[in-house]
This record gives C-alpha cells, sequence and structure tokens, in this order.
C-alpha cells in the first residue's frame, strides 16, 4: 500500500507550538494524511491518551538542536539524554533512545554543505523538503535534496507546522507493506520514499512567533517588534502570489 505522512510537525509542547496532538491528527486526516510525526523542540509530546483512527499512524518524534542545526529522530522510544550539543552526540542520543536520526531543514540557514560532512557518515537521512525553510534560503530543499541524492542518503520531508492549515506542506509518499510503525520505519530507512511539497504562508512563522511571546509573557519591546516582523511576512506573502 502506499502512503503518505508529514514527518515534522510541532504540538504545544514546543514554545512556539499551539496544536494538541488531537488537532494535529485531525488537521493530518483533513490534508489527505495516513500519519504524522510530533517533533517538539527538545521534548517528546505526551501522545497517550491521544484517540488515533484507524488507518492512521501518529509518530513519536524530536526535534533537537545541535551546533550544525536541527536534527529530528523519528520513532523515539524515550526523551532522550542530551547532555552535548555537537551533532555527533546528538546523533548518538537519539539511536541510544530508539530513534532514527535526520538532518532538518540543514540549508535553511547556510548554503555550506561541507559543514554537514562529519555527521554524513552518521546521519540515517535528510529532510530535503521543508514547508518553511524557502522563507530565509529559496535554494534550501533543492541544496538539501542534492546533498542526499549525492551520498546516498534516505529522503524525509515535512511542514514543520506550528499551526493547523501548515500541516500537509512537506510529506512523504512509499510503499508500506502494511501501516505499521515498524514497517514504515523500515520502509523509510530503505530510501524509497518520495519527497514533495509546497512552501507555507510566511504570515504562519509570525503566528508561531505570536504563540511564543505569550506563553514568555513578553513585554512591550518584544511585542512592537513581533508586530513590525508579522507585517514584513504578511507583505512577503502577498508579492510571493503577485510574483
Amino acid at each position: 500500500m502506499k502512503i503518505s505522512l508529514d514527518l515534522h510537525i510541532h504540538s504545544a509542547a514546543s514554545f512556539d507550538g499551539r496544536l494538541t496532538p488531537v488537532e494535529i491528527v485531525s488537521a493530518a486526516r483533513a490534508a489527505g494524511l495516513d500519519g504524522a510525526a510530533v517533533c517538539d523542540h527538545d521534548v517528546i509530546a505526551d501522545l497517550s491518551g491521544t484517540e488515533v483512527p484507524e488507518g492512521f499512524l501518529l509518530i513519536p518524534g524530536i526535534e533537537i538542536a545541535s551546533d550544525l542545526g536541527h536534527i529530528l529522530g523519528l520513532f523515539i522510544e524515550r526523551q532522550p539524554t542530551i547532555g552535548s550539543r555537537r551533532a555527533g552526540d546528538v546523533i548518538d542520543a537519539i539511536h541510544d533512545a530508539g530513534g532514527i536520526a535526520v538532518l532538518a531543514h540543514p540549508f535553511e540557514h547556510s548554503r555550506d554543505s561541507g559543514r554537514l560532512e562529519p555527521v554524513a557518515g552518521k546521519i540515517d537521512g535528510v529532510e530535503v523538503f521543508n514547508g518553511r525553510a524557502a522563507r530565509k534560503n529559496r535554494d534550501a530543499n533543492s541544496l538539501a535534496r542534492t546533498f542526499a541524492a549525492e551520498r546516498g542518503l534516505a529522503l524525509f520531508a515535512g511542514s514543520d507546522a506550528h499551526v493547523a492549515r501548515e500541516i500537509g506542506n512537506g510529506y512523504v509518499s512509499l510503499e508500506v507493506a502494511g501501516l505499521e510503525a515498524a514497517a514504515v520505519r523500515a520502509a523509510l530507512l530503505e530510501g524509497g520514499a518520495e519527497a514533495a511539497g509546497r512552501n507555507g504562508r510566511h504570515v504562519d512563522v509570525a503566528r508561531s512567533q505570536h504563540t511564543k511571546l505569550k506563553k514568555q509573557k513578553a513585554g512591550a519591546a518584544a511585542w512592537f517588534r513581533w508586530m513590525l516582523f508579522a507585517c514584513k511576512c504578511a507583505a512577503e506573502d502577498v508579492f510571493r502570489r503577485q510574483g
């Protein structure tokens, strides 16, 4: 059977997320997806008790910041011990916690592929489409795809959604024997996935920053800076539609 999965979504467990696991499942199903991975910043969201409908796979994950950028841990079994932010150590921590390690939007902030060479032999795959990455570097996803192809690394993709309408902006499609975690995990690691998606709205980035400031109980100066940022994001969306 062929399935589609969004492998990078944030819940309210992230400092800039607002979605409950139930809302994530609902939005993912509405987007025509067969599964989704909840990957919060430095923490595994509590998915216990989440009602998952038949024919849908909810994958526990995490997103950890490292010295080489963010790294996703998918199918993770327990909270990893993050003793070091060195990328190699983060990858080891994810593996030790039972997960598979994926470079997340590796070219969002830098075009230098050489900096990633020290972990190219340790990483399990590369997020070659991220629904938010092109906002800062329009070539971010194509550079990630080239990096993965040149090294024979498995392809991953996700929306990086922080609000419901972003879910499905990035996804993988692949053939699996069945919609069970073990079968899907094996198929992803075998490298048979196709990655695709569409760039999200810039204003949704501003919306997640709004969530972050609310959680931080930010002061007036921070809110003023956010207002300017939100206006910039809205203008970028208008110019992109007109272009």
